[in-house]
C-alpha cells in the first residue's frame, strides 16, 4: 500500500539511553549483540528480540515482524500474506475480541503488509499490564489465530473493500501497473493486495497453512521500544513465547530474480478522472547492496524541494505541478521511483520529457559536491528523526529486517555519511540510464474504452449435447513400411519431363500434402546468380498475370490449402497442404504462381527489407556467424561460383543491387518443368492430379537447361575459429570435418548407426554426458549429412549452452568424441542404438511431409523405397566391429574444423 512506501531516514544525534541491558536473562534465552543501545536477543525456538529502551517519552511501542510478504506467495495466492493480516485481529480461543481489547486498554493498535514483510504494533502510555498483554496476545496470535472460514468469509469482502477503495487512486493503481511491468518473474512485479479473484476465491487450507509456514518464531523479529524496564519485559517475553516449540518445518527458499532489463518498457492506464502523472521507475540493487545508499541519496538530489533537479526543471518551470521520489529497500533487488504531477492544462508528453532528461543526464550533469552536502544532510535529519522516536524507531527497523538484517538501518546510515561524490555519479550513471527504465502514465480520459470483462466459460454444459460433424470418417491404418509404400506409389513422366510419383492413402480430413521440386540451370549458366535465384522463389507468391497478392491469397484461403516458396540458388521446393477435393485447384493455382509471377514493384521492396533486416539480425547471431565461416571453408569457391557461401556484406550487398526486372529476366531463363519432381502423399484421385498435373506444367521446359552442380571432396585444413558476439546469453559450437564417403557405399550404415551412437540419438555419449550429467546444453547432437552422388559428405557435431561454460562444453564433446574412438561402443550401446535408429526410421516414413519429400527426392535420384529397405536390412545386422571400424576410420579429432561463437568475457 502506498502508504507504507515512503519511510525516509537520515543520520542521528543518538537520543539518551536510560535504562541498562539485564545483567541476568532468563531461561532459554541469550544476547546477540548490541548496536547503539539496541539490543539484540534470541530465544531458543528462534525468535528475534530487540529492546530499544527509550525512558525521555512516557509511551511504550511493540512491534512484530514477520518475514512474509506477497514475496513468498506462489499462482493463486496473491494478496494472501495481507489476509492473513487481516484475520490475525479476529482473536484466537483465548484472546476472541482482540479489538475491543485495544479500545478498552487505550492501545493504538494496526497491522500493515508489504513486499518482504508482515508487521503488527501497538503504542500505549507506558503501563505493564499494557505491555504484557499485549506481548501476551501477540505470543498466542503467532501460533493458535482461529485464521477460519467463517471470518474468512466476513474480512474478505472488508478486503476487497480496501482493493476498491484502493482502486480509486490513480496514483496507486498506477504505481502497481508500472511494478507489473518492471518485474517479469519476480513477486515484487505482484500487488500486496493481490488479484481480486484471488481473494474472492481464497481456499482456507492454503490460507491455514500459509500461516502455519511463516509465522513461527524463527521468522519473527519482536522489538519493544520506549519507556519499559528491560528485566521484566525480556521476562514476559521468555514467559509468554518460550512455551511455543522451534518448528521442526524449513522455510522455502526463495531463488527468483528478474534478469537486467534491456530496454524501456512503458505503461499507460487511463480512467476518469484526476490529473494526469507520470512515474520513471528504475531496478536498484537490494537494500543491503553498497550502492543503495548512493540511491537514497539520489532521490533528494532529484526530488527534494525546491533544491531538487526535478523541482527546478519541472515545478519552477511550471511543467508539473509537484515531484517526488522514493527507493525501496528491499531483501532482493528493488526499485526507485521518481514521480511528476500534473495540474489541469499542463503538458504530460513535455513533463515527461524534461523529467527523463533530467534523471538520465547525469553523465553529461554531473552532481556536485554542494548537491551531495545537502542531500546527505536532508537524509540525516530525516534518519534522526526516525530513531530518536520510539513510535517510529520499531517500523525503521522492520524495514530493515525485512531486507536482511536489523543492523542495515545504521550500516546504510554508515554508507550515507561515507559516500564520495565519484560513487554517487557512477552509480547514477549506472541506474538511471534508459534500458532501465520503466516509465509509466497517467492520463485522465472522460469515458475510457474498455473491452469486454474476463469471464470463464461453463465448457461442460456447453459441449453437453455436442456430437461433432456426422460426415467425418476414421482415416485408413496405413503401415508406412518401404515394401507398402512402393506397393502403394503410381509414378509417371509428363511430356515436359516433369517426373511425379503419387501415394494415395485414406487421411483423416481427406489431406492430402504434395511437394514439387524444380532444379535450375547448371555451374556456369548460375554463375553471379545466387541472391537472384533466392528472391524469385520468395517472390513466387505475392502474385500472378491475372492475380494480385491478395487475390492468391484469398484464393488458397478458399480451397484451405497452406503453400509455401523456398528457394536456392540451383532450385526452387513449392510445399503444399489441402484437401482431396481442392488439390487439383490448388496445383492450377500454384502453376499460375510458377510460370507466370508478376513481381509487383511493392512486394519487391518489402521482401527486401525484410531479408536486409533478417541479415542484420544474423550478423550478431551466434549460429548464423559460426555455421556461414565453416562453410566458407568447405566451399572454397570463386565468389561468383553458384557454390560459394556468400559473406554478409556479400549477401546485403547483391540484394541491395537487385531490380525486379533481373527477377523477370532470371525467372524467363531459368524456371520450368522439364527437370522437375512432383511427389503427394494422401486422399486424392490420381486420374485427377495426373490431368491436374498435366494442365498446369504438361508444357512448361525452361530456356536454360539443368545440369547437377558437382561437389567434390576438397580437404580442409583443422583450425579453430572463436567469434565474440556482445549481448548474447547463448553460445553456439560446432566441430565439423569433410568425409570422403559417399551414401549408399558398403559402410553407410556403419557410419550412420556409429553416428547415432555418438551424437544423434537420446541416449547417444555426447546428449548424455553434455546434456543429462553435466546440465551443460539444452541441445547437443551430431549428424553426417550424406551426398548420393559423390564420396563428400559433412560431418558435423554442434552444443548450444551459456558463454561461461564454453571451456566445460567443449572438452566434453572432444573428450566423448575421443573416449569413442578409444574404447569403442559397447554391444548394449550398439542393440539399443540400433532399435532407437530403426524406429526413428519408421516413424519419419510415417510422416505425410517427410514421405512426399522422400518420393521426389528419389524421383532425381532414380531411386524407390527398396533402398530405404535395403539400409534398414543393413542396419539391422551390422556388427558392432563395423560399427566401432567405420567411427575410427572417418572421425579424425586432429582434422576438426571448430567454431564457436558467443558473449565470452575473456
Amino acid at each position: 500500500m502506498l502508504r507504507h512506501l515512503i519511510l525516509a531516514f537520515c543520520l542521528p544525534i543518538l537520543p539518551t539511553l536510560s535504562v541498562a541491558a539485564p545483567t541476568r536473562l532468563p531461561a532459554g534465552v541469550s544476547h546477540v549483540v548490541s548496536v547503539e543501545g539496541i539490543e539484540e536477543y534470541r530465544l531458543a525456538n528462534g525468535l528475534q528480540v530487540l529492546l530499544v529502551p527509550d525512558a525521555s517519552k512516557p509511551t511504550t511501542t511493540v512491534n512484530m515482524t514477520y518475514r512474509v510478504g506477497s514475496h513468498q506467495e506462489n499462482y493463486g495466492e496473491t494478496g494472501m500474506a495481507h489476509l492473513l493480516e487481516h484475520l490475525l485481529f479476529k482473536g484466537t480461543p483465548t484472546h476472541p475480541n482482540v479489538w475491543a481489547e485495544f479500545t478498552k486498554r487505550g492501545l493504538r493498535a494496526n497491522g500493515s503488509t508489504w513486499l518482504d514483510r508482515t508487521n503488527y504494533f501497538a503504542s500505549f502510555s507506558s503501563d505493564d499490564a499494557n505491555l504484557k498483554w499485549y506481548l501476551g496476545w501477540q505470543a498466542d496470535a503467532m501460533i493458535n489465530s482461529n485464521i477460519a472460514k467463517r471470518d474468512l468469509d466476513t474480512e474478505m469482502t472488508v478486503v476487497r473493500n480496501e482493493m476498491e477503495m484502493g482502486e480509486n487512486s490513480p496514483g496507486r493503481i498506477l504505481f502497481e501497473k508500472g511494478l507489473a511491468a518492471m518485474y517479469q518473474w519476480h513477486n515484487y512485479g505482484k500487488s500486496t493486495i493481490g488479484a481480486r479473484s484471488d481473494v474472492e476465491n481464497v481456499d482456507i487450507e492454503r490460507l491455514q497453512k500459509f500461516y502455519r509456514t511463516y509465522y513461527q518464531p524463527d521468522n519473527a523479529t519482536l522489538i519493544v521500544a520506549g519507556r519499559f524496564d528491560a528485566s521484566q519485559t525480556l521476562g514476559w517475553i521468555a514467559q509468554s513465547f518460550g512455551k511455543i516449540a522451534k518448528p521442526k518445518r524449513e522455510l522455502p527458499r526463495l531463488y527468483t530474480l528478474d534478469p537486467v532489463q534491456d530496454g524501456e518498457r512503458n505503461v499507460t492506464l487511463r480512467r476518469v478522472g484526476g490529473v494526469p502523472m507520470a512515474y520513471a521507475m528504475y531496478h536498484v540493487p537490494p537494500g543491503g547492496h553498497p550502492d543503495f545508499a548512493a540511491m537514497n541519496v539520489l532521490d533528494v538530489i532529484m526530488a527534494d524541494s525546491p533544491s531538487g533537479r526535478l523541482h527546478k526543471q519541472l515545478v519552477d518551470t511550471q511543467l508539473a505541478a509537484a515531484v517526488f521520489a522514493f527507493s525501496q529497500e528491499l531483501s532482493d533487488p528493488g526499485f526507485s521511483v521518481y514521480g511528476v504531477q500534473l495540474a489541469p492544462g499542463q503538458d504530460i508528453e513535455k513533463a515527461q520529457q524534461q523529467m527523463l532528461k533530467t534523471l538520465e543526464s547525469v553523465s553529461t550533469q554531473p552532481i556536485t559536491e554542494e548537491e551531495l552536502r545537502r542531500a546527505r544532510t536532508k537524509w540525516e535529519k530525516d534518519w534522526q528523526l526516525a530513531f530518536s522516536d520510539p513510535e517510529r524507531v520499531g517500523v525503521a527497523l522492520s524495514e530493515a529486517i525485512a531486507a536482511g538484517d536489523w543492523r542495515l538501518f545504521f550500516l546504510t546510515r554508515d554508507r550515507v555519511r561515507a559516500l564520495k561524490l565519484e560513487q554517487v555519479q557512477q552509480v547514477a550513471a549506472a541506474y538511471l540510464v534508459p534500458s532501465n527504465r520503466t516509465l509509466a502514465t497517467y492520463m485522465p480520459t472522460d469515458k475510457p474504452q474498455r473491452a469486454p470483462a474476463p469471464q470463464r466459460v461453463d465448457l461442460a454444459a456447453m459441449l453437453k449435447d455436442y456430437r461433432g460433424d456426422p460426415a467425418a470418417t476414421t482415416a485408413e491404418a496405413f503401415d508406412a513400411t518401404p515394401a507398402n509404400i512402393e506397393a502403394r506409389t503410381r509414378r509417371f513422366t509428363l511430356k515436359s519431363g516433369l517426373q511425379a510419383a503419387l501415394l494415395p492413402k485414406g487421411t483423416r480430413g481427406a489431406a492430402v500434402t504434395a511437394q514439387l521440386n524444380l532444379r535450375l540451370g547448371s555451374e556456369q549458366s548460375l554463375k553471379g546468380q545466387a541472391i537472384v535465384a533466392q528472391m524469385v522463389a520468395a517472390m513466387l507468391d505475392k502474385g500472378t498475370a491475372t492475380l494480385s497478392r491478395q487475390q492468391v491469397q484469398d484464393r488458397l484461403d478458399e480451397l484451405q490449402a497452406e503453400v509455401t516458396v523456398h528457394g536456392s540458388a540451383t532450385g526452387a521446393t513449392v510445399l503444399m497442404r489441402t484437401r482431396k477435393e481442392h488439390l487439383p485447384a490448388v496445383l492450377a493455382l500454384v502453376g499460375d504462381m510458377l510460370r507466370t509471377p508478376s513481381f509487383p514493384a511493392d512486394a519487391f521492396e518489402e521482401v527486401r527489407r525484410q531479408s536486409l533486416s533478417e541479415l542484420e539480425s544474423e550478423r550478431k547471431d551466434p549460429d548464423a556467424i559460426v555455421n556461414q565461416e565453416l562453410d566458407r571453408r568447405f566451399n572454397p569457391y570463386p565468389a561468383d561460383d553458384v557454390r560459394h557461401v556468400l559473406t554478409f556484406d556479400e549477401q546485403a550487398s547483391a540484394m541491395q543491387q537487385l531490380t525486379p526486372e533481373q527477377l523477370r529476366a532470371f525467372h524467363r531463363r531459368f524456371y520450368g518443368g522439364g527437370q522437375a519432381q512432383f511427389a503427394a502423399v494422401g486422399d486424392m484421385d490420381v486420374a485427377q492430379v495426373r490431368q491436374a498435373l498435366d494442365a498446369a506444367f504438361g508444357s512448361w521446359v525452361a530456356a536454360e537447361p539443368h545440369q547437377r552442380v558437382p561437389r567434390p571432396f576438397i580437404a580442409v585444413q583443422p583450425q579453430r575459429l572463436s567469434f565474440v558476439t556482445p549481448d548474447r546469453q547463448n553460445a553456439y559450437l560446432r566441430l565439423s570435418l569433410a568425409l570422403p564417403v559417399q551414401e549408399l557405399q558398403p559402410d553407410h550404415a556403419a557410419l550412420t548407426l556409429a553416428n547415432y551412437l555418438l551424437g544423434q540419438g537420446g541416449n547417444s555419449r555426447l546428449w548424455l554426458r553434455v546434456r543429462e550429467t553435466e546440465g551443460l546444453s539444452y541441445d547437443v547432437r551430431a549428424n553426417v549429412a550424406f551426398n548420393p552422388w559423390e564420396p563428400n559428405s559433412l560431418w558435423t557435431a554442434t552444443a548450444i549452452f551459456a558463454p561461461q561454460n564454453r571451456a566445460k562444453v567443449e572438452n566434453a564433446v572432444r573428450e566423448e568424441i575421443s573416449r569413442a574412438l578409444k574404447d569403442g561402443f559397447t554391444a548394449a550401446e550398439l542393440e539399443q542404438g540400433r532399435q532407437g535408429l530403426l524406429s526413428f526410421r519408421r516413424l519419419s516414413r510415417a510422416q505425410d511431409r517427410n514421405l512426399a519429400a522422400s518420393l521426389a527426392e528419389n524421383l532425381y535420384l532414380g531411386r524407390d523405397f527398396k533402398v530405404s529397405q535395403q539400409l534398414d536390412e543393413a542396419l539391422g545386422r551390422v556388427s558392432l566391429a563395423e560399427v566401432n571400424a567405420a567411427l575410427r576410420k572417418y572421425i579424425k579429432p586432429e582434422s576438426l574444423v571448430i567454431g564457436v561463437a558467443g558473449d565470452f568475457k575473456d
